[in-house]
């Protein structure tokens, strides 16, 4: 590993100001469990690193039943499933949370930092989109937001610009009759990425029977999470039953455009995407019944 400085800024506005100072040669530390092993290994470079974690906006977790859920960027994951309001409101998020690397991982990182490193199997990114989680940016130019649906743009790039960084994410408030689930497939069974990722959320009627909307959020089967719109399309006023489940797990398969790599071949993931839909619908429509 090469030699870099380290800075710890407490104020938000500092930390841009290193970030356009230095440019690309500034790297940011939130949890570090990415950043750290890519300057090790070489992968990436730095003349500086800037540890956020004493931001007060990066580290905010703030809920509210009427406003929803503020997430800051370096939040680590096990916050977000301790949290038993939030645990209730947003069991998608949670089921991520839950599987990001170990409980030790857990500890240090951020489903921020998960977003930001855009990867297409990346475990918090289908649930935010789910959810149609927002992304707050600060920058030299000042704040922006992005819909977390739009954040990733191909496999480790996103929409950040030079001297931008993520600040904190927001999720809508919650409805009754609603609910998310998230799963993935992996060959072991913990500390693995992803061969293929769903995130389901449902919106039911006052009786429970019929689905009113659905947002289906695919991961690793395409270059960024995706959502599966055709599906999505179809679920809108059907019954919560397991033939629509099935139904939508075949039109999910259209989103998918996935490669074939050493964890799974393209085809195998386009049968996963599908099974994943049908089975993480079953789990929002039971998660949405007892809410």
């Amino acid at each position: 590993m090469k030699d870099f400085e380290y800075a710890a800024p407490t104020a938000l506005a500092d930390a841009v100001g290193l970030l356009e100072k230095h440019g690309p040669r500034a790297k940011l530390l939130a949890g570090g469990t990415d950043i750290i092993v890519q300057l090790r290994e070489g992968l990436r470079e730095a003349d500086v690193v800037v540890d956020v974690k004493k931001i007060p906006e990066l580290t905010e977790l703030a809920y509210a039943a009427d406003a929803g859920l503020k997430l800051g960027a370096a939040t680590p994951c096990y916050k977000i499933y301790e949290h038993p309001e939030v645990a209730k409101a947003y069991p998608g998020l949670c089921d991520a949370a839950h599987i990001i690397g170990g409980w030790q991982i857990q500890s240090r990182a951020s489903v921020g930092g998960n977003l930001c490193n855009s990867s297409p199997a990346a475990d918090s990114v289908p649930p935010l989109i789910a959810y149609q989680a927002v992304a707050h940016i600060a920058g030299p130019g000042g704040t922006r937001d992005v819909p977390v649906a739009e954040f990733c743009t191909g496999p480790g790039k996103n929409v950040l610009q030079p001297g931008e960084m993520l600040v904190s994410l927001s999720l809508p408030p919650q409805s009754t009759n609603s609910g998310c689930a998230y799963q993935r497939f992996i060959p072991r069974n913990e500390m693995d990425i992803a061969v293929a990722g769903a995130a389901s959320w449902v919106q039911l009627d006052d009786a429970g029977e019929t689905i009113q909307s659905a947002r289906v959020a695919l991961a690793a089967i395409a270059p960024t999470p995706v959502l599966a719109q055709e599906a999505m399309d179809f679920l809108s006023g059907k019954p919560a039953s397991e033939e629509t489940f099935v139904q939508a797990g075949e039109l999910a398969k259209k989103a998918a455009r996935p490669i074939s790599d050493m964890r799974g071949t393209d085809e195998y993931r386009v049968h996963l995407a599908s099974v994943l839909t049908k089975r993480t619908l079953a789990m929002a429509v039971e998660r949405a019944k007892a809410n």
